[in-house]
């Protein structure tokens, strides 16, 4: 049974590599395809109209083959794919440095900001679901289900220009943007000085995320308590916090930690937004940067690290289910055993 069961994680991690590998090469190929969709002028959009015009054929014939903007799409991309095969994900037309390098730089920036907002949104998410399941149709379940409402019908940007409004410019408690004070070397920078630049940041991505985890963990604490086990704790003389601690947080976390982790890709793509309110110099705002200057290596690259975060996100929210859930060990055991 030990062979098998080997034999079978090992075609599990087969097929997830094939799984991921095909995702890799859908998202790079309709990447490239919608850069080239564009109307954008990649040699106006980057060198401008008036200094267009006062150039010569040549020089803008030579422009054009710097910027890709003749070459057909299945070309550029196969000359694209065969160097990222070898490592080499192209040079950033926009940034002049190799994609990889800004990547790397721009998502060390980033990631501060979407992990701080991933773990506020999921704690925030799953401690307002449990207060509204506990208080079902009361005034306090009815105005946390309502302000849910209203922030899942609310783009980010949005929530950060009031945001940016009412406690950067009305109140001051936060600076009006950047990642680290103006005119200030990025060395001489203090962590609590980039803690209070992101904070407000990291919070309006946060309030994005808030939503789908209250509201879903609100559904299963009202399963949770309307069930036969809880109504014979609560026959015994059990508190409603010792039952939700001994029968109800291993029913609440599984899901809201799977819907938590599937939530990586909302979470980046409420951070371009957000990054782009609050001018925060990451990962986002490249993608901005990118797509507004047709500067497709660069958008290939960005687009296939949010890919991967995704299918890392849902990859571990199914290991950690198999953790948490006894049942799915034993499912997993049995198809093993077969």
């Amino acid at each position: 049974m030990r062979y098998r069961g080997v034999g079978h994680i090992g075609r599990f991690a087969l097929r997830e590599l094939l799984r991921f590998c095909l995702l890799m090469l859908a998202v790079s190929l309709a990447t490239f395809a919608l850069v080239a969709a564009s109307p954008i002028d990649p040699v106006q959009a980057n060198v401008g109209q008036q200094a267009l015009m006062g150039m010569s054929a040549a020089k803008r014939a030579q422009l054009a083959e710097h910027w890709g903007a003749g070459t057909p799409l299945l070309e550029r991309y196969a000359l694209w794919a065969q160097g990222a095969l070898h490592g080499d994900w192209g040079v950033s037309l926009r940034y002049n440095a190799p994609v990889a390098q800004v990547v790397g730089e721009r998502f060390a920036s980033s990631c501060a900001l979407m992990l701080t907002a991933w773990v506020l949104s999921g704690v925030i998410g799953v401690l307002l679901g449990i207060v509204a399941g506990i208080h079902r149709d009361e005034p306090v379940d009815c105005g946390i289900h309502g302000a849910c409402i209203v922030l899942s019908s609310t783009p980010a940007f949005c929530v950060g220009i009031v945001a940016l409004m009412v406690f950067s410019v009305a109140l001051g408690w936060f600076p009006l943007g950047f990642s680290a004070p103006i005119g200030v070397h990025a060395a001489d920078v203090s962590l609590l000085e980039r803690i209070h630049h992101m904070a407000l940041p990291a919070l309006t991505l946060a309030l994005t995320g808030v939503p789908s985890v209250a509201l879903h963990t609100r559904e299963k604490v009202i399963d949770v308590m309307g069930s036969d086990y809880v109504r014979f704790a609560r026959a015994r003389g059990e508190s409603t916090g010792s039952i939700l601690r001994r029968h109800g947080v291993r029913n609440l976390i599984v899901p809201a930690l799977t819907l938590q982790l599937a939530s990586v890709g909302e979470v980046f793509g409420g951070s371009v937004l957000v990054e782009q309110v609050f001018s925060y110099p990451g990962l986002g705002q490249a993608a901005v940067t990118a797509g507004l200057g047709g500067d497709a290596p660069l958008l290939v690259g960005i687009a296939l690290g949010s890919a991967a975060f995704v299918f890392a996100g849902n990859a571990l929210a199914n290991v950690l289910h198999a953790l948490i859930d006894p049942r799915v060990r034993e499912g997993r055991r049995d198809d093993a055993s077969r």
